[in-house]
């Protein structure tokens, strides 16, 4: 990202906080959500709304980081050959991400399994690559193949299953106004096309083994 600062605040606690931004898209998105808020009928003068187009500007950067990201290179830089042919799991992995029709959050649970053939990765990079396409600009069925086509494109196992279970606040706050609906979307390849595999899956994301 051109033009990053960096930032290091060290509260009485002992947090440090660290926000990375650039500073030119932040000014800029901020002009225009200064004009924004008086369109709106407010007063961008006013004492509460002085930095909120700065603050949402920095939010906006924040949770469409992603862009600056590149998910195979996550999972090449910990990939391992292991002779393991089992199936990994990795479940309730929280989603973050924002609508790209009304740009309201989703969010909710992804669960991922891939068969092993011939090369393990780092479990920590299947959350990552998660992340790296949630913040962005998104629809929740888009963010499912996109996993999953990264995830058999880098590391060809034998099949990739990936479901994520999301509610929409474009659906809870406006529009049909449902607040307890859940989106669920799901994709497979290779050995999770088999319905026997496919069931193995759905049953270890739904145990309660933990």
């Amino acid at each position: 990202m051109d033009n990053i600062q960096r930032f290091e605040e060290e509260e009485d606690s002992g947090y440090i906080k660290i926000d990375r931004y650039n500073e030119d898209k932040i000014a800029a998105v901020a002009d225009h959500y200064k004009d924004i808020l008086g369109q709106l009928g407010e007063d961008p003068s006013r004492e509460g709304l002085v930095k909120t187009p700065e603050r949402v500007a920095k939010a906006l950067q924040f949770l469409t980081h992603g862009y600056d990201l590149n998910p195979a290179e996550i999972l090449r830089s910990a990939m391992f050959r292991e002779d393991y042919s089992q199936m990994v799991v990795v479940k309730d992995i929280e989603v973050f991400s924002m609508c790209e029709h009304h740009m309201l959050p989703f969010f909710g649970k992804a669960h991922i399994a891939y068969i092993p053939n011939g090369h393990i990765v780092g479990l920590s990079k299947i959350p990552r690559i998660v992340d790296a396409f949630a913040r962005r600009l998104q629809v929740q069925e888009r963010l499912t193949n996109e996993i999953r086509d990264c995830i058999q494109d880098t590391l060809m196992p034998a099949g990739v299953a990936v479901v994520i279970e999301c509610k929409h606040l474009c659906m809870a706050m406006r529009g049909i106004q449902k607040q307890n609906s859940v989106t669920t979307t799901s994709a497979f390849t290779g050995e999770f096309a088999k319905d026997k595999t496919r069931a193995e899956f759905l049953r270890l994301i739904t145990a309660n083994l933990h």
